[in-house]
């Protein structure tokens, strides 16, 4: 066994809508090349059913409960329901939230 410490990679979980499922791609392979671990939903191949939805979006929040950071995939400002969700968790959890377009609103708590 080797003696030399290596600094655990940055962790980084995408949110957002699958409908800009060639956004997730490149920011994966971005984020992949620089170092960083990326856990992302995957599409699944069938139409959910709404157990099946509740059960990807319960398991999307165990990613988000492994990472370090959780950033936004969107176009044009789209935030629907269960981004909104997962935002509002991983703020809930300390998160650090991030986005990759540079001038979307992000949900924050209300007071």
């Amino acid at each position: 066994m080797s003696n030399i410490i290596v600094e655990r990679p940055k962790v980084v979980c995408l949110c957002g809508s699958l409908r800009f499922q060639r956004l997730f791609d490149s920011e994966r392979k971005r984020l992949t090349a620089r170092g960083i671990i990326v856990l992302a939903p995957e599409p699944v191949d069938e139409e959910p059913t709404a157990s099946m939805r509740a059960t990807l979006g319960e398991l999307h929040l165990r990613r988000i409960d492994l990472a370090d950071e959780v950033r936004v995939v969107s176009e044009g400002g789209y935030i629907g329901d269960a981004t909104r969700r997962e935002i509002l968790y991983a703020r809930a959890t300390n998160k650090v939230v991030s986005a990759v377009e540079a001038n979307v609103v992000l949900p924050t708590f209300s007071a």
